[in-house]
């Protein structure tokens, strides 16, 4: 199947798409046990929040604190009956990573920014509408679902559309160009429709003048 026959007329791959990294490969299964694994662990972490009421809050407190606890007393215990201590490993941040992390960050932010400008100068409209119907969508979503449940289905879309799409590309894009090309024509018949009725009713409103 040639270049004009894709979606989008695009040359590239789905893999390449999606920036051909771990990501790429994450989201199109290519390593199979690490994907299920991660939605085997967001399955259970929502059936968690979901059944027990624990808030995101309130789990990371009560985990955290068995974590303490467990490491102290065995710390404790390790230095009375010279056994060894926890194999704790040293926790350091270095600068470098500080460094980039502080980089990406106000990358990302200063772009956010540059939108907001934009929209709130009345510069791009374009980018308004865009922004304004994601916002929209999103409240519609919010009202109709929670955090958790909204997080762990967008996770669950994002690591099965793309696999199912380059699986099956061949299949999906010749349909969806075939109902691209007839709604165009659709389109086009009911411009014209629509321009020739504005043409009749002018030269009938000339009529009476």
């Amino acid at each position: 199947m040639g270049s004009s026959d894709r979606l989008f007329s695009r040359q590239r791959t789905v893999h390449q798409i999606l920036g051909g990294g771990l990501a790429a490969d994450l989201m199109l299964w290519r390593r199979k046990n690490l994907t299920a694994g991660i939605l085997v662990v967001t399955l259970a972490a929502w059936v968690v929040f979901e059944i027990s009421g624990y808030t995101l809050l309130s789990l990371s407190s009560s985990v955290l604190l068995l974590l303490f606890t467990v490491l102290f007393l065995w710390a404790k215990s390790a230095a009375i009956l010279n056994r060894p201590s926890p194999p704790i490993p040293h926790l350091h941040i270095s600068e470098e990573v500080t460094n980039e992390a502080a980089t990406l960050i106000r990358y990302h932010v200063n772009a956010l920014l540059s939108v907001f400008e934009d929209i709130a100068l009345g510069r791009d409209s374009e980018m308004f509408i865009k922004v304004a119907l994601s916002l929209l969508l999103i409240s519609v979503i919010g009202s109709v679902t929670d955090f958790l449940t909204l997080g762990y289905t967008s996770l669950f879309i994002v690591l099965t559309v793309p696999a199912l799409y380059e699986r099956y590309e061949d299949c999906i894009d010749t349909y969806a160009l075939k109902s691209y090309r007839k709604l165009q024509l659709f389109y086009i018949r009911f411009d014209a429709v629509c321009i020739s009725k504005v043409r009749k009713w002018i030269l009938e409103a000339k009529k009476f003048n």
